[in-house]
């Protein structure tokens, strides 16, 4: 009779690199037979390398006093005078305050807010109910944010606006509030409008996570007696943990995108005077600089600052994420 071997089952070698540093035949072999699965990124990656790495030499463009007549070679280089200049400059504190508060609220509060619906979602029993609720939460992130913003100033009115309306209806306050002409107000808007559009559609990932949870897990714990609240806990959460680590690595990366156009439609493309002081963040200030002000090397220097810090970011999240016997990017 033969012997049962148990324990781990041994994995074959990988051996993607011969000694001379060259990838070895198997992963041309490997790379070739799946000419199909390589060929459906081809347009991705084509986008990728035209749209996003192409344009990257436009980055020393911030190291010039960049002339439009003169073009680009025959500009004069100026070293790190822009950043200088964007590191001295008065809105340059201002700015980052914004941004990193902006990028903070939404992270703290937009970030969570997904997971908490998918896992209300997977709570649902009426298959019905739970396809209406998942169509209602994903539609808003079709919509357009010129569309967006209408509905949040026609909500948020000072005539006819149904938040006022309420209000006076319940005695919470005496007159109607001016919300888009507060900046008291506009972080919670602005954050607000973000959750409400994006939740759904971002919940579809944990979704996917926590179907491909083992159902016997489930079983096992009801058995045990566990109620449904600690099934979450105890199985569920730790189940899409992996996921909701690179997602929160991905956040922490991004974290210095508070927005942009959201931020120019609440604002009326920076129209909004009394609202710029909490709501100019890196991307209007390069926006203005660049385009209305024609500073194009300054711009393209405070661009690339804060290119550099969401790196800076990306790479730390990862690092700590990893020590800690988290998943990782890399």
């Amino acid at each position: 009779m033969a012997k049962l071997k148990f324990g781990k089952p041994e994995s074959p070698p990988i051996r993607p690199i011969t000694a001379s540093g060259q990838p070895s035949a198997s992963v041309w072999r490997r790379f070739i037979s799946q000419w199909d699965y390589q060929l459906m990124i081809l347009p991705a990656i084509l986008f990728l390398v035209i749209f996003s790495y192409g344009p990257m030499w436009g980055v020393l463009m911030s190291f010039q006093e960049y002339n439009l007549f003169k073009g680009f070679w025959d500009s004069e280089w100026v070293g790190f005078t822009h950043f200088r200049m964007f590191f001295e400059s008065p809105e340059f504190w201002r700015i980052m305050r914004n941004t990193f508060v902006i990028s903070i609220l939404k992270l703290a509060i937009g970030f969570p807010a997904p997971i908490i619906l998918a896992l209300m979602l997977n709570e649902i029993g009426g298959i019905a109910f739970k396809r209406i609720v998942q169509t209602i939460t994903y539609i808003p992130h079709f919509i357009s944010w010129v569309v967006v913003s209408g509905l949040v100033f026609s909500m948020l009115a000072v005539d006819g606006g149904p938040v006022n309306e309420v209000l006076l209806k319940l005695g919470f306050i005496q007159e109607p509030i001016n919300w888009m002409s507060t900046p008291n107000y506009f972080w919670g808007i602005l954050v607000s409008a973000n959750v409400w559009k994006e939740i759904g559609f971002g919940s579809i990932v944990y979704l996917a996570a926590i179907i491909g949870i083992d159902p016997s897990l489930y079983e096992a714990a009801a058995i045990d007696g566990a109620s449904r609240f600690k099934q979450i806990f105890k199985i569920t959460l730790p189940g899409i943990a992996p996921v909701i680590v690179i997602f929160l690595i991905l956040g922490i990366g991004n974290v210095l995108n508070a927005g942009f156009e959201d931020i120019m439609m609440l604002t009326r493309n920076l129209n909004n005077g009394i609202l710029m002081p909490v709501a100019d963040v890196i991307d209007t200030y390069v926006y203005q600089m660049g385009i209305h002000n024609q500073r194009y090397s300054y711009a393209t220097a405070a661009g690339l600052f804060k290119s550099l810090l969401s790196i800076l970011l990306l790479v730390s999240a990862n690092t700590i994420a990893r020590r800690l016997g988290r998943e990782s990017l890399w």
